[in-house]
């Protein structure tokens, strides 16, 4: 199984949550041999990228197992942004990072930051009410971070028991604390 089907079996398993741009981003970047998005136009400045991996490890932050700057989910956000999405995304996605470096995210302690994606998320819950072909900065960017984070070897480890081969189909009962399967 290649990365891109692992990909689309996340986003079946995740119940359909991911947005309709990013299946068609993705589904875009699997047929085209050329790439038709102006993938220089999109860059992050170093401050950027730190605020892409503060909230990234805010979203899924380290415990006892490893949180989403430890499995590259920062650099992954980019280069799905890169190769995968349009202009109008860049822009959207651009405006998003930029509000929040506008408010010095990182300079704030853990509270404020808390409170400052809190009301970009109430901003994005208003902004999905209206249909639009570019998905709202912080939708992107928790949908990123958890394609990231579940389609990385830890990431499908810390939350799945790999079991190669499981034995015979059979519904089991789990028990507390444990882990579902993934074949």
């Amino acid at each position: 199984m290649n990365r891109r089907e692992v990909i689309k079996s996340v986003a079946l398993m995740f119940g359909g949550t991911l947005s309709a741009p990013t299946l068609m981003a993705m589904n875009h970047w699997e047929q085209a041999t050329t790439p038709t998005t102006n993938a220089a136009a999109f860059s992050l400045t170093a401050t950027q990228q730190k605020i892409i991996a503060e909230v990234a490890e805010m979203i899924i932050p380290r415990t006892n197992t490893a949180g989403a700057k430890d499995v590259g989910v920062p650099a992954f956000v980019e280069m799905m942004l890169k190769d995968c999405y349009s202009q109008p995304d860049h822009q959207r996605f651009m405006e998003g990072v930029t509000s929040l470096e506008q408010l010095k995210f990182l300079e704030l302690n853990e509270a404020e930051r808390r409170g400052a994606l809190k009301m970009m998320e109430q901003q994005t819950k208003e902004q999905m009410k209206t249909p639009s072909k570019t998905v709202p900065f912080w939708r992107l960017m928790k949908e990123l971070t958890l394609l990231g984070y579940f389609t990385s070897e830890a990431g499908i480890k810390a939350s799945f028991e790999y079991v190669q081969i499981p034995g015979k189909l059979e519904n089991i009962k789990l028990k507390t604390n444990q882990k579902s399967y993934a074949y």
